[in-house]
This record gives C-alpha cells, structure tokens and sequence, in this order.
C-alpha cells in the first residue's frame, strides 16, 4: 500500500510506504494559507502526476472528495480502478436539509459552515461522482440519497467503518435499575445532527425528572443561543469538547443521534462497543437496528423520540437486551472487520472495472 497524505501526524505500519504532498519533515504547508479548496488542489495535482509515473503499479486508487478531481482524471487515462469515498450523502442532498431546517427554526449558518451551499463546491464534488469508477458509501441512507439523484445502484459499493477495541469497551460494572437514565450526545452540536430534536424528546420524556442528559460537543453560537432554554434545564449537563468520550459513553446508558443527514453515525458502533444503546433516526448507520440493538426513528419525529426515551426509562430489562444485542453485534463491527470489507470491495469493483473493459 502506497499513501499519499497531504501530512501524516503519526507513524504507519512499516509496510504502508508513505509519502506526504504537502509536507516535508517537521515542516507542513498550512492550509490556511492557501484556503480549503486550493489546498485540496495542489495535494490532487501532486498526486495525480505522481501517479503518472506509476503506470501498470497500481491495482485500485481509494480517493477522498475534494481532493480527487485530476487523480480521478488521470486514473481514467490509464485504465486504474477508482473508488471515491463518500463519508456523508450525496453533498447536493446534504445542503438541501440542512438549509431547510436552519431556516425551520431560525438559526442561519455561517458563509464559511462546511454545510453552508456552495455552489463552486459542490460542481467539483459531482464531477468527482461522474469520474470514479464506485461510490464508496458507508450506509444504505447514503445509498438512498445518490439513488435519489439519478445515480445506478451498480455505481455505489457498500462497507462500513469500524471502532477501536481497545479504546471503546464496556466497564463490566452491573447497572443499577433504580437510578435515572443517563443519556449522551457526542460530537459537533450542529443543526444537521438534531440536537435540537433530542432535547424537546428529553424534556418531554419522564425520563427528564430523574435522570441525565450529557452533552459532549461544542456549539455554533447562534444554535446555542436558540436552544439555551432548553439547555437550561437542571438535567442537561453542556460538557463542551471532551477528551474522555470513551469513559462517558462507558457511564451513559444511551447515546441519541437524530441527525437529519448522515454518513455513518461512526459514534453509534463506538457506543454499542461500550454498552450504550443508540437512539436514533433513520439518517443513521443501518447496523443499529430496531428493536434489536437500538430503536430507530423518523428523522425529525421527536414524538417517536420522547416515547422510546420513555419506553427504556420504563421497561430496564428491554434496556439490558438491547445492550447486549449491541455488545454481541460489536466483534463484528471493529476497524479490522471493517478492513475485511473494504478490502472485498475494491475486489470487487476491480474485477468490475475488468468486465466493463472486456
């Protein structure tokens, strides 16, 4: 495996050959200097020329957005699969939900928030859609939003990430059924993830007069701002950006995402990993599962939200299966599993790319 980072932070394994664009020894170019797309730029035009000199070396070419444009071009010139991955849904999607529910309820994005339209943005992400050879995407949901906008199933090719078994694992302690609930919500506190769903299901819930809801995450002011009464009730806990989310998911009983556009949602395997049952909405992975492992709800439904927030604060013993469900489902689920799939899919899609030429 040979890698191409704009800069590396850590040591890889010893037979990953790793060789930095935009970095040389201490010294890395700052994106800042050159802004987002720029910086993106010039990492592509380094890497697709390097590939050039690479001909009939290289199996299958695995692409980020953004930075992908003229190694895609390029990988086409000379005949080398290409997979693009597709952390979030389709951007054109994305932007489209978020902006309407920014202007539901008021809270207006910043020129420069990653989820603000931009339009010079979003042309170079779709002709990067158009050169690969497969969407790499990690969940049905954003299969459904590229299927939504004209796109063939055969174009999109499934995996999934993983988590970290040495790092998320549940504390083994026994739970006690007589406290209140604790719930958690880990990650940006942003319009798109829903908090603001999550909070009303919280204060509606019973659930709300003896139990916990953390929030480990940092705001956009203005959303902070427009939640700041709910944010004010003696349950919720504003942790702020944490170090320790490990040990909170570890201590928590649930971890809410009603997000209403998603990739993955790669906190929900760390929290089934952990002992933690997710509660969240359909714009989530497909590996937390109703009633099996997590319950699952309509995006923006938060009546659905109160009741299962309920449901668990009521019946712990269908908590304790759900948890299990989740634990049993975790060996299954860690960043190594996820490399086995991974590297199926790019059989695949090599294979693919040898058939279409036949």
């Amino acid at each position: 495996m040979t890698v191409f980072p704009a800069s590396i932070s850590r040591p890889l394994r010893d037979r990953v050959r790793v060789r930095p664009t935009l970095a040389a020894g201490r010294f890395r170019l700052p994106a800042r200097l050159l802004g987002g797309m720029a910086y993106a730029s010039l990492h592509d035009w380094i890497v697709s020329r390097r590939i050039g000199r690479m001909a009939g070396q290289i199996d299958i070419i695995h692409t980020w957005p953004i930075g992908a444009l003229r190694t895609l071009k390029t990988a086409r010139r000379l005949g080398i699969p290409t997979v693009l991955e597709r952390c979030n849904a389709h951007t054109r999607f994305a932007y489209t939900v978020v902006r309407e529910e920014c202007e539901r309820i008021g809270v207006p994005l910043p020129p420069n928030h990653e989820h603000a339209w931009n339009e010079r943005l979003l042309r170079k992400e779709e002709e990067e859609y158009r050169l690969c050879d497969r969407l790499l995407c990690p969940s049905e949901f954003v299969v459904k939003t590229f299927l939504e906008q004209g796109f063939g199933r055969e174009k999109l090719a499934r995996h999934i990430y993983g988590y970290d078994e040495m790092v998320f694992h549940p504390n083994g302690r026994p739970r006690d059924d007589g406290r209140g609930l604790t719930m958690i919500s880990v990650g940006v506190c942003a319009v798109r993830k829903g908090l603001h769903f999550a909070l009303e299901a919280w204060l509606q819930s019973p659930a709300s007069r003896r139990g916990a809801f953390l929030i480990a995450g940092g705001f956009l002011p203005a959303y902070e701002a427009k939640l700041a009464p709910m944010l004010a009730h003696p349950s919720v806990k504003v942790l702020g950006h944490r170090n320790d989310v490990p040990e909170l998911l570890r201590q928590s009983d649930l971890l809410v995402l009603p997000s209403i556009e998603e990739g993955f949602g790669l906190v929900c395997t760390e929290a089934m990993a952990s002992g933690c049952v997710p509660l969240v909405s359909e714009a989530c992975t497909d590996l937390c599962r109703h009633m099996e492992n997590a319950l699952v709800h309509p995006v923006g439904d938060v009546a659905s939200l109160a009741k299962h927030i309920t449901l668990l604060e009521e019946d712990r013993s269908l908590l304790e299966k759900l948890r299990a469900s989740g634990l049993r489902l975790a060996p299954e689920i860690t960043w190594k599993a996820a490399g086995r799939r991974l590297l199926e899919a790019y059989r695949r899609v090599i294979r693919g790319k040898l058939d279409d030429e036949r």
